[in-house]
């Protein structure tokens, strides 16, 4: 898995995060836990749960997936962090294929179901009845007894013997195998580039995101505190058609900041210009 986060790194120029999650089980967690924080940190994020086999931790994942930023803890001369913690900073489009399959559809079902970001990939195994451990008959033979069933809403009991179809379906072909090729994987990056695009858009023109005005209580300076925020110079949409002459924004991301083109990346924003203006952005909807 290490080769496809660099690949995510090269392709989002070190933007998104990556989490794979192999099975819904103790290793699978600890997988999941193992790179939370450093993944969760980056701008957006792509969880990858092909070839999951399942398990009994999906509804753990998911409410670390379903988190929101509420808040910023900022403690004197150290890193800031969110409140609460572990929660994804941008947008999320999450990998499945027809291998994963029990807790793998469940949990591919759940990001659905809470539009936590499309899925990418091909429709999943379809296997979400469960069972316990086997009973062994005096020849050996092991049998085992449908126990479990769960029904989820959109889907009612149809995951069963279907699995969870993706929003986007993306095969990969023979050929691709052979040359190694994860167009699934490169897909969900592209995906995941214009909603951090789209997020800076919105940015930019002020719109579903708050425009804070810093400078209302600077020393000496008169201003009503029911007054309308102003734009940012450097918020202020481009005229310009070509993309390398937009407007740029900071961004902070894990709170290293740099300027960068809109439509580019997302994150918060501060006019570092003049310090007056800052861009906070709202739960994504």
């Amino acid at each position: 898995m290490a080769e496809k986060r660099q690949r995510v790194r090269e392709l989002t120029n070190g933007r998104a995060g990556y989490l794979h999650i192999p099975d819904m089980m103790g290793e699978g967690w600890a997988h999941f836990h193992r790179d939370l924080r450093v993944e969760m940190a980056q701008a957006a994020l792509v969880v990858d749960v092909r070839s999951n086999r399942g398990g009994h931790v999906s509804e753990l994942v998911i409410e670390k997936l379903a988190r929101r930023i509420t808040g910023w803890d900022i403690p004197r001369w150290m890193t800031p962090s969110t409140y609460p913690r572990d929660a994804p900073r941008g947008p999320i489009v999450a990998l499945a294929d027809e291998n994963a399959g029990s807790d793998g559809d469940i949990v591919t079902a759940a990001i659905r179901i809470l539009g936590l970001g499309p899925v990418v990939g091909t429709r999943t195994w379809g296997g979400v009845v469960g069972i316990n451990a086997p009973f062994v008959l005096v020849d050996g033979t092991a049998m085992t007894v449908p126990r479990y069933a769960i029904w989820l809403e959109r889907f009612g009991w149809g995951v069963e013997n279907h699995g969870v179809d993706p929003d986007v379906e993306v095969l990969i072909s023979p050929q691709d195998w052979a040359e190694g090729r994860d167009v699934q994987l490169e897909t969900a990056v592209r995906l995941v580039l214009e909603a951090l695009e789209h997020l800076v858009e919105r940015a930019c023109h002020v719109g579903h995101l708050r425009l804070a005005v810093l400078d209302r209580h600077r020393p000496g300076r008169r201003t009503s505190p029911n007054a309308r925020p102003r734009r940012s110079r450097r918020c202020r949409p481009a005229r310009s058609g070509n993309p390398a002459a937009r407007t740029k924004v900071m961004i902070t991301n894990g709170w290293t900041s740099r300027y960068v083109n809109c439509g580019v990346a997302a994150g918060t924003g501060r006019d570092d210009q003049d310090g007056h203006a800052a861009v906070w952005p709202t739960p994504r909807s």
